[in-house]
């Protein structure tokens, strides 16, 4: 082979003892300073620790909505209960199936399982790795109450198909956001456009806390049953001990909460700079032969770029393969995540939809094939490096895609 396809020998790669390209870690997470240091200094001596008299808790979740154009957010202790009280708030109950894609966190299906409910798979879109839209008339049923489409790395999904599809059979919609801060869709910002989102707050998230969640909603009625399920059942206005529904106790605490207020007011900063990041990746990784991106639906007006994905084509070429291919970058300093297992084929997932009398799933071969054979991630520290980092990440790629087996 000749230019940028010539040869490279396995010798070169530093897992086979070749020199790497870095030696020093890229990208700072999470970035804090003064400004939380002083809010949870703030929280800590106001002697008031807990949601329920403080101002901490009540000032996040209105900011953290009013971001996301939303009229309500309830904060809870992490995005995977907030996924299961939404579920519940909509009206899931034990033997409901919940259409989900496989390609995503396991939180995603788990939700419905905790409530006795059953995850569907609907294949992704093998371009964007989000739900296909074209696939859910097929898999709703006489049991299907509500469609769970996951913003899957900050990307959000195709919410045109997704709520005419939720329209056309009357089915409700828990956007997951988990990773999605904000992302819009055609100018809206996710997490309203169904009927509740949930976002995480968990160390790794563009805004965090260590961990930590939030629902929000346009619906006042929902909202009150997502407060009253994370707060043990009780009603707003109502007495201590007054419990008007059987609920969880998931409250989010003040400290969680101060140190929120001042990683929301960088998010705006640090999406800008991740946007560019990923474009600047974009232009170089469209040069690597093999190399393709994970393509941003059309209706993505702005992107969280909470990672960014892309696929590995050059194994049919004489490369290697996926998984030989991410043992090389970490050894070239490049720290690369190899994706998710679909929850399709997840044993813990299909256990659980068989004990509950659950269809099985069906194969799903477009995330089968992506996170088998294709696709790797590189995560968020990664799109906060400068340019001299991400040159040091393009270099490697070139390095490891140009070796021959």
């Amino acid at each position: 082979m000749t230019g940028i396809r010539a040869a490279v020998s396995a010798a070169d790669l530093a897992v086979n003892g070749g020199t790497p390209v870095r030696t020093t870690p890229i990208g700072r997470w999470p970035v804090f300073g003064e400004e939380e240091e002083e809010l949870l200094l703030a929280a800590l001596r106001s002697g008031i620790w807990g949601s329920i008299d403080g101002t901490y808790v009540k000032e996040f979740e209105a900011a953290f909505a009013a971001v996301h154009d939303a009229r309500h957010g309830v904060s809870l202790v992490n995005a995977t209960m907030g996924l299961t009280v939404a579920l519940k708030a909509v009206g899931v109950q034990p033997g409901d199936e919940v259409i989900v894609p496989p390609y995503t966190f396991i939180a995603t299906a788990s939700a419905a399982l905790m409530l006795g409910a059953i995850p569907v798979f609907v294949d992704v879109d093998p371009e964007t790795l989000l739900i296909d839209p074209a696939g859910i008339d097929a898999a709703v049923t006489s049991r299907t109450r509500a469609i769970v489409p996951v913003h899957h790395g900050g990307s959000p999904a195709d919410m045109d198909g997704v709520m005419a599809a939720a329209r056309r059979h009357g089915l409700r919609v828990v956007e997951d956001a988990a990773q999605a801060h904000g992302a819009a869709w055609r100018g809206r910002p996710v997490g309203a456009i169904g009927d509740v989102g949930v976002f995480s707050f968990q160390s790794s998230k563009p805004v965090n806390a260590g961990e930590g969640g939030i629902m929000v909603t346009d619906d006042a009625e929902l909202d009150e049953l997502l407060w009253s399920y994370r707060n043990v059942g009780r009603r707003r206005g109502g007495e201590w001990y007054e419990h008007v529904r059987i609920g969880w106790n998931l409250r989010m605490t003040e400290f969680q909460a101060a140190v929120l207020l001042g990683q929301l007011r960088r998010m705006p900063d640090q999406q800008e700079q991740r946007t560019t990041a990923a474009a600047y990746l974009e232009t170089g990784m469209a040069r690597i032969p093999g190399v393709a991106p994970v393509k941003v639906p059309d209706g993505v007006t702005a992107h969280s770029w909470y990672t960014y994905h892309w696929r590995w084509l050059g194994e049919a070429d004489g490369g290697m393969p996926k998984a030989e291919f991410a043992d090389a970058l970490r050894a070239e300093g490049i720290p690369v995540f190899a994706g998710y297992v679909p929850l399709n084929r997840n044993q813990a997932i299909i256990d659980e939809i068989e004990r509950l009398g659950g269809r099985p799933a069906d194969p799903c071969p477009n995330a089968e094939r992506a996170a088998a054979d294709e696709v790797m991630v590189f995560t968020l520290p990664i799109l906060m490096g400068s340019n001299t980092d991400l040159d040091d990440v393009l270099t490697a790629v070139a390095k490891v895609a140009k070796t021959r087996r």
